[in-house]
């Protein structure tokens, strides 16, 4: 009896917990509904793909100093032997599969900077690959967004052509692909695949109050503003850090959150800069990490896309200081639009009155969230019932084993 085997792409163990909850959901879909799949991974970060969901990975990139900025002649040639090497071995890996799956994420975006010939380059290739060697490969409820670079918008159009199936988390995303000139007649909106995650259990809400989980981001613009990073990331920086010290300085309790491991330094400067007691961070691994703080919050204020999303998830009531498009589109769709800070302006004492409406409106937008949630969780579902049709069952002959060798 053979066995489907499912290759999985995308940044997956790369320190984005958004990426890895995307992972997640469809690992454990996999597991449910084609338990003798052999299932890998080619992705960012093998080593601890493979170590936390136990499947096999391979390392996206050959050239390891893929990431580092190219100060050097070395580096240079390194990268761009890469390029061509990673050609070859990204044909050999897809060839392996009978179905290469791209689970969520913002594959298809350019909310944040990111060059042509990163990921751009290797979802091209992935999908050519997959078109040239009869390997379908499905791009299942992903992100996109609109670009002004020129070579990332032809590459994504040609990625999107080539892929054997195509659903998107919004319309958004959808409308996106349309403007790029891929026909997406076909194409279906579903909801992200994080809502297909277990939630954990609500906080007392008997007990005394919870802390305020304010999720922070190293933001420094899209990929068309790189010429106003710097000053998109003081400005973003100094807003958030009034704002919390504005909750410190009324003793609110707060969490500062992360969503990828470049945050990081943020939450430093703020712990440093309001230097009180009542201000902490969270350690998140995961995104169940992140529901569980966010479970047992009085309020959320949340960046990353991700965050919302799990503090939606979780029922916790939310205002989004938003950076794309994507985060006013789900709150709207949540009928929650008017709880949003623009990222890119960010007014500290705005964002308060905007806080305190939202605390005042808690008990409405709960039942919002409580009735909301299940509609996105159906729609999950049903994404999961349709990418069934694309997977090879258990003991049918594995399209490889029908192709001619050329």
């Amino acid at each position: 009896m053979t066995s489907p085997r499912v290759g999985l792409f995308g940044l997956f163990g790369s320190g984005n917990v958004g990426n890895d909850g995307s992972l997640v959901a469809l690992l454990d879909h996999l597991r449910a509904a084609r338990p003798g799949a052999e299932v890998d991974a080619l992705c960012g970060g093998p080593e601890t793909v493979t170590a936390r969901y136990g499947i096999p990975a391979a390392r996206l990139h050959w050239f390891r100093g893929e990431y580092r900025t190219a100060a050097r002649p070395g580096d240079l040639a390194g990268k761009a032997a890469g390029k061509l090497v990673d050609a070859f071995r990204i044909a050999a890996w897809v060839r392996r599969h009978d179905v290469v799956i791209v689970p969520g994420t913002g594959i298809l975006e350019s909310t944040l900077p990111l060059r042509p010939w990163g990921m751009p380059y290797s979802l091209f290739l992935v999908c050519a690959a997959g078109r040239l060697l009869r390997t379908p490969v499905a791009l299942v409820g992903v992100g996109a967004s609109g670009t002004g670079s020129r070579p990332v918008r032809a590459l994504t159009r040609w990625a999107a052509r080539l892929a054997a199936y195509r659903s998107y988390r919004d319309t958004l995303s959808r409308d996106a692909i349309r403007a790029m000139g891929v026909d997406t007649r076909r194409d279906e909106v579903y909801a992200d695949l994080v809502f297909a995650l277990p939630t954990p259990p609500p906080g007392d809400s008997s007990g005394p109050p919870g802390p305020v989980c304010v999720g922070v981001m190293d933001f420094g613009g899209s990929n068309d503003e790189r010429d106003r990073a710097d000053e998109l990331r003081r400005r973003y920086l100094d807003g958030m850090t009034r704002f919390v010290r504005a909750l410190a300085a009324e003793g609110r309790s707060v969490r500062l959150l992360t969503g990828d491991d470049v945050d990081r330094p943020v939450t430093e400067a703020i712990l440093e800069a309001v230097d009180s007691p009542m201000v902490t961070a969270a350690a998140t691994a995961s995104l169940g990490d992140l529901m569980k703080e966010m479970a047992v919050a009085d309020t959320v204020v949340a960046t990353r896309y991700h965050n919302l999303v799990c503090a939606l998830k979780v029922g916790t009531p939310a205002l989004a200081v938003s950076y794309a498009a994507k985060s006013d589109r789900l709150m709207a769709g949540m009928g929650l639009g008017e709880h949003c800070h623009p990222a890119r302006d960010i007014d500290a004492g705005r964002l308060l009155e905007q806080f305190r409406a939202l605390e005042r409106n808690r008990t409405e937008v709960r039942r919002i969230l409580a009735e909301g949630n299940p509609v996105l969780a159906g729609r999950v579902r049903r994404q999961f019932e349709a990418l069934n049709a694309l997977l090879p069952a258990s003991g049918a002959a594995p399209d490889h084993a029908r192709r001619e060798t050329p």
